[in-house]
């Protein structure tokens, strides 16, 4: 199963947009029982040509670039951490008006062109329109070029869907968590670079006869505890919280990971503390190693020893999820 990612249309600057629109309208010639008939219709189609061209540009990055909805938590906050969510709402609320805006000059533009008896007359209405419009699509360049980066970003991101069930993979490095992933995952899960997380987040998808559950391991993030993060890792830790259904936090009691046993049950505490109100599952790896008698899941993603009594077991706690009663606590 392949993994979405956001497809967002590519953004023209604010000289492409001008070069695409005049260029079409250059290209109009319509011959007419007069030369002031030519002239009005060759006008009006090269205004309503190049006005079409801009307003519809400027329209689909709007529909097409994501939304912010009311009642999400997760994206917002990850639209924050990537691109910034104020000047994210402001560049396209000024795309926004932008559209409007020609839209508007070109209305008043063509019914100009219509009412005039004069060559003169209609050469200075529709030179005043591709000025008009030049202005305002000036006026949003910072805002164009803002949204062609932001793109950029989205296109490395996996759509991650925060309406799905989620279980995130917690635990050091070298425990075992990218192969338990991978298995656990119906396809292989996709690498992607989020700019807070030291090797890319590792998105897969479980499934459970029609459903779907998603799999997540964010390497850089909940592998040490959270006092030890920068800035910007522990918003992202906040706003994981609002994806995370259940956690499942891999030990590895053999230490051949390179951590002590006593290190990460530390930072198992600092997660179960990081994540309230959230069920976690201790598991334990490398069975083929050594194994703990103390109740937990052992398994080893090496002889495949318990995976699927563990995924049993991370099944039975997702199949619990329902998302009207899911309390976050902030």
């Amino acid at each position: 199963m392949a993994i979405k990612s956001y497809r967002v249309p590519t953004v023209l600057s604010s000289d492409e947009l001008k070069d695409k629109a005049f260029c079409r309208a250059s290209k109009i010639a319509i011959n007419g029982a007069s030369a002031l008939d030519s002239k009005k219709k060759t006008s009006i189609a090269k205004i309503a040509a190049s006005g079409d061209i801009v307003k519809d540009s400027l329209t689909e990055y709007i529909n097409r670039f994501p939304r912010i909805e009311k009642d999400d938590d997760f994206f917002p906050e990850l639209i924050d951490l990537v691109i910034g969510i104020d000047q994210y709402k402001k560049s396209l609320g000024a795309i926004n008006w932008a559209a409007k805006k020609i839209e508007k000059i070109k209305i008043e533009s063509l019914r100009n062109v219509r009412r005039s008896k004069d060559i003169f007359a209609i050469n200075c209405i529709r030179n005043s329109f591709y000025g008009r419009m030049s202005s305002v699509i000036d006026q949003v360049e910072k805002d164009l070029l803002f949204l062609r980066e932001s793109k950029n970003k989205f296109r490395v991101m996996p759509f991650i869907d925060p309406k799905i069930a989620t279980v995130v993979v917690a635990g050091f490095p070298n425990v075992g968590k990218s192969r338990l992933v991978t298995y656990l995952s119906t396809a292989a899960p996709e690498v992607a670079p989020y700019p807070f997380t030291t090797k890319g987040i590792v998105v897969g998808h479980i499934e459970d006869g029609w459903k779907k559950f998603q799999v997540i391991d964010t390497p850089g993030l909940l592998d040490r505890e959270f006092e030890d993060r920068n800035n910007i890792e522990k918003q992202a830790v906040l706003a994981l919280r609002y994806l995370t259904h259940v956690i499942l936090f891999v030990l590895d009691p053999s230490e051949t990971c390179g951590y002590s046993i006593e290190k990460q049950e530390t930072l198992l505490k600092s997660v179960i503390n990081g994540f309230k109100n959230v069920p976690v599952i201790t598991a334990e790896s490398k069975n083929d190693i050594l194994v703990r008698k103390n109740g937990n899941i052992n398994f080893s993603a090496e002889t495949g020893s318990n995976l699927e009594k563990l995924r049993d077991a991370i099944l039975a706690e997702l199949r619990k999820v329902k998302f009207e009663d899911i309390e976050i606590e902030r």
